[in-house]
């Protein structure tokens, strides 16, 4: 692969990965632990993530356990559950804080789709600006020729296609697993 391909294959690898990353914080009605990732603790004065004062686990499918390695962080990860945007009411029961995810309603779940499909959206035109880029670089470069130009835009057009398949495969998965009951 050449320098240009490689340059875009690896930008677009960070687009796809920034889906996924979007696609994690989206509530499904299915526990997932990567949704507190970007809730912070206090602890002992210096905000940390959950994920670093507690275990986090799957608890039945939709509820997600929090067991703080510290008691005395407890009630400081409870109240940082209820201050978040989270939209779940965090049950403590004196060494766990138990978080239950409702299976949202259909009209909720096809809310969801078109939040995702935005997510997918967004990636595409992130791919595409990365290709347009690429190609800008391609055309400044005065020593390729008219046709290692062409090869060159070539290769980032079918790493584009490639991209943009992929992305489309990971929104169809998201879909489906919204909208399973």
């Amino acid at each position: 692969m050449s320098e240009f391909g490689g340059m875009a294959k690896e930008r677009m690898q960070k687009c796809i990965q920034n889906l996924n990353e979007n696609y994690a914080n989206v509530r499904t009605g299915r526990a997932n632990p990567h949704v507190l990732d970007a809730i912070k603790v206090d602890y002992y004065g210096t905000q940390t993530p959950i994920n670093q004062v507690a275990s986090v686990k799957v608890s039945e499918g939709t509820t997600l356990v929090v067991e703080p390695w510290d008691k005395s962080v407890l009630t400081a990860v409870e109240q940082a559950i209820q201050e978040s945007d989270l939209g779940i009411n965090p049950n403590n029961d004196g060494t766990a804080i138990r978080l239950p995810f409702p299976k949202p309603t259909e009209d909720r779940r096809k809310e969801l789709v078109k939040e995702c499909k935005a997510f997918a959206e967004e990636a595409k035109v992130a791919v595409r600006n990365v290709r347009r880029d690429v190609n800008g670089k391609i055309s400044r470069v005065e020593e390729l020729s008219k046709d290692d130009q062409h090869r060159e835009e070539n290769i980032i057009q079918k790493e584009t296609d490639a991209a943009i398949a992929e992305i489309e495969k990971v929104f169809q998965a998201k879909e489906k697993e919204i909208m399973e009951i």
